[in-house]
């Protein structure tokens, strides 16, 4: 049996092929950055179990840092978020993602705030206010240029009247009006202006028809951080919460005082002497260049490693990046080594802030062709997360 070779507070557990720690003091920290840039309230928004990094943590340690406002996509997450103890009183959840037949009267019951994009998700809600008696907190979502959920303009006007005949009625109170940019990672991008228009005229019509809502609000991570026009009353930062950049070829988390909260770490299963000429992985898209060693990392796209990262996606081994040879398998991707011969067991940093020279979930989005976003979401449940930095948890 050899000794695992570890580095930093990263370092593995024996017995552990894999890990993500999750570092919620830079959570915390990200999220003092982000309320200094706005004079609004601060939205974490902990969808898709908070990017990845575990949704309950990371809402708790939100609450403890002073967030009132909670973002989720879909009913369930919402619930769940409820189930497990995060009461009304220490922070609104807003659930946007509703299809028809959804679990309106437990949302209700759970003083779930509820977005309505149409009149057919307002009659259902309705429907369960009077079933449940619980009036509904409804935010009215217009669409001003993203073309996916949301209210068009000409409809606008019959959803404000259908909601504000609601909450005369006491069924339901109007607290939000919002909508969501498409480019706002995109600076200059014509869209941006326009939005920032329609929205104003959504609001300014709403508003006029006697609305009267508690929080306006259209910032997402990069206009939070780009366009402080778009601030109104509440932002809802996502990926900046959990320290990425959400417009990297603008600046990098450290420019934004940001700090990734997540690091995928695993250690080498195997190491082995190999002749050039041999061919690696499935399909032997890769082909050793010469006699040389192969590790063995013991993840792959059945844990979220990106199949499209094969040939190009990066990791430090003993303070050295290595990229990924040959295909990435369902449980596993091979490094060539270049005749370095670490232990079995030896630390392999796949991403992770890049304070100890290793990749980023950014480089590895560079390598697969797609976002940072992708990568720290589809990280699975195969992989544990490690919890370190909890508020009161002294230095853990």
């Amino acid at each position: 049996m050899t000794t695992a070779k570890t580095t930093g507070t990263a370092a593995l557990t024996n017995g552990v092929r894999a890990e993500a720690a999750i570092d919620l003091a830079a959570l915390r920290d990200n999220l003092s950055a982000l309320g200094a840039r706005t004079d609004a309230a601060l939205m974490a928004v902990v969808k898709a179990d908070a990017y990845g990094h575990g949704a309950l943590p990371c809402a708790r340690e939100a609450i403890a840092a002073g967030v009132r406002w909670l973002g989720t996509a879909t009913p369930e997450e919402a619930l769940a978020l409820r189930a497990a103890g995060i009461r009304p009183e220490q922070a609104r959840i807003l659930c946007w993602l509703w299809t028809p037949g959804g679990p309106w009267q437990q949302a209700l019951r759970a003083h779930v705030d509820v977005s309505v994009s149409g009149l057919w998700a307002l009659d259902e809600l309705l429907s369960a206010v009077r079933e449940t008696g619980v009036p509904g907190r409804v935010h009215l979502k217009a669409d001003t240029g993203l073309g996916r959920n949301g209210c068009q303009p000409h409809d606008w006007p019959d959803l404000v009247t259908a909601a504000l005949r609601a909450q005369a009625e006491g069924l339901v109170e109007i607290v939000g009006l919002w909508s969501h940019f498409a480019a706002a990672d995109e600076p200059g991008h014509p869209s941006i202006q326009a939005q920032l228009d329609g929205f104003a005229e959504a609001v300014r019509y709403a508003e006029t028809q006697g609305v009267r809502p508690e929080v306006r609000h259209l910032a997402n991570s990069p206009a939070t951080l780009l366009l402080p026009q778009s601030h109104y009353d509440l932002v809802r930062p996502g990926l900046a919460v959990y320290g990425l950049s959400p417009v990297p070829d603008v600046g990098g988390p450290a420019d934004f005082g940001l700090r990734p909260v997540m690091s995928l770490t695993a250690r080498l299963a195997l190491v082995k002497t190999v002749p050039g000429g041999h061919g690696v992985s499935y399909g032997h898209h890769y082909t050793t260049p010469g006699d040389t060693t192969l590790g063995l990392v013991p993840i792959g796209y059945a844990d979220g490693i990106p199949r499209h990262a094969s040939n190009t996606g990066p990791v430090q081994i003993g303070g050295k990046w290595r990229t990924v040879a040959g295909r990435v398998a369902m449980d596993q991707f091979v490094v060539d080594l270049g005749g370095d011969a670490p232990e079995v067991g030896t630390e392999v940093l796949v991403f992770g802030s890049g304070e100890r020279g290793e990749p980023t979930a950014e480089d590895w989005g560079r390598a697969s062709g797609t976002l940072s976003y992708e990568i720290i979401t589809r990280i699975g449940s195969r992989v544990p997360r490690r919890y370190v930095g909890a508020a009161g948890a002294g230095a853990s």
